[in-house]
């Protein structure tokens, strides 16, 4: 069983930056791998996702302010987020595929996990 686990959560002002990671173990480069999010009065909803080739999605909040991408000799996925405002405040989790290879993979085929990071943007 595949385990993720994030870092890099914490507290910024708003325009802040923030890099988040997920290490994978074992880590395979084969499947999709996303970051979902959990705010306070959201429905948990995916940020970005990014396929074993390498194609990425975004919702439409954060294009042009996050960058997702892969590190497969280190089995790492970054969330790198710009311009921070309130509203991306939440829990951000790593999650990957065990079947589907793209970066746009239905929500429910993100089958495994980590238990999260906080990230807290204030105005």
């Amino acid at each position: 069983q595949v385990q993720l686990v994030e870092s890099g959560g914490g507290s910024v002002q708003a325009g802040g930056s923030l890099t988040l990671s997920c290490v994978a173990s074992p880590y395979y480069g084969t499947y999709g791998m996303a970051w979902f999010r959990q705010g306070p009065w959201n429905a948990r909803e995916k940020v970005a996702g990014i396929g074993s080739d390498g194609g990425t999605e975004y919702m439409d909040s954060v294009k042009g302010r996050f960058t997702i991408s892969k590190d497969n000799a280190k089995g790492t996925l970054f969330l790198q987020m710009t311009n921070l405002k309130p509203e991306d405040t939440g829990i951000y989790t790593c999650a990957t595929s065990s079947y589907c290879s793209e970066g746009d993979c239905a929500r429910h085929a993100y089958d495994v996990k980590g238990h999260g990071t906080q990230v807290t943007v204030s105005s």
